[in-house]
């Protein structure tokens, strides 16, 4: 029996605290839901429904605060976008969807690892490029996205420091953006493979408690706070997750 009265808390602050750094919090959903013995079947849809929810708020204030470019995502959008609802609407064995999200887990834990400063690359990249690393990077994330329910912006923004593509809010807003555009595409083409695929009585609480954090996230977005500790203990969440998800499905 999944006890959502646990859930709901941590869902909440999962959301208040990635909006704050331009994310939807997708990663950490999807560890919490296999973490609490959620069916793997709706898995992917309640991470994608959470992920729209936290992100449009973020969107709308990036916006409002002219902080997003849509030229600096769209390399990454042109091939994610069509791809993510192409996952989305592939049928998967539990065997397979598992290891596809101990896989995806584990390497966002690793990238949560990294602080920006790593990532970031002083090198001036030409457009060409970019363009050429955009469309392929955004196909492999669309794909992963919408078969996993995984909204890939924890993936995108350490690719554009390394392109040294953006400033860090304006970073920010293009992973926001990303992530809001293939969680609609994902999530459409996972109700195309099964719109029964959705439980309410888990979805409805999950999606009110997102949406609150990620309100009050977005919000403090503008404050510098020191989250590194946090983003750790978050990462190392994911870690454990991913690796007995992984154990437990190959071995």
């Amino acid at each position: 029996m999944i006890s959502v009265e646990i859930l709901i808390p941590l869902f909440f602050l999962t959301a208040l605290l990635y909006s704050m750094a331009g994310f939807g919090g997708g990663s950490t959903y999807l560890a919490l839901l296999v973490l609490f013995s959620v069916s793997y079947q709706v898995i992917p849809s309640t991470a994608l429904i959470c992920n729209i929810i936290v992100v449009s708020g973020g969107c709308y204030y990036y916006i409002k605060n002219k902080q997003f470019s849509l030229n600096l995502v769209l390399p990454f959008l042109i091939t994610s976008i069509p791809l993510a609802f192409v996952g989305g609407s592939i049928p998967l064995n539990k065997s397979i969807f598992m290891v596809l999200l101990g896989l995806s887990l584990l390497i966002a834990s690793f990238r949560m690892f990294i602080t920006e400063k790593q990532a970031a690359n002083t090198d001036k990249i030409s457009k060409k490029k970019v363009w050429s690393i955009g469309l392929i990077s955004g196909a492999i994330l669309g794909l992963l996205s919408g078969l996993t329910g995984i909204g890939g912006g924890i993936y995108l923004a350490p690719t554009l420091y390394f392109l040294g593509w953006g400033k860090p809010r304006t970073i920010a807003a293009s992973a926001s953006f990303f992530i809001l555009a293939n969680s609609i595409a994902g999530l459409s083409g996972q109700l195309l493979k099964n719109s029964f695929l959705l439980d309410w009585n888990l979805i409805t609480p999950l999606a009110f408690s997102v949406f609150l954090g990620g309100q009050v996230g977005s919000r403090l977005s503008s404050q510098k706070l020191n989250l590194n500790f946090i983003k750790k203990l978050t990462a190392s969440l994911i870690l454990f997750v991913s690796v007995r998800i992984l154990y437990q499905t190959l071995f």
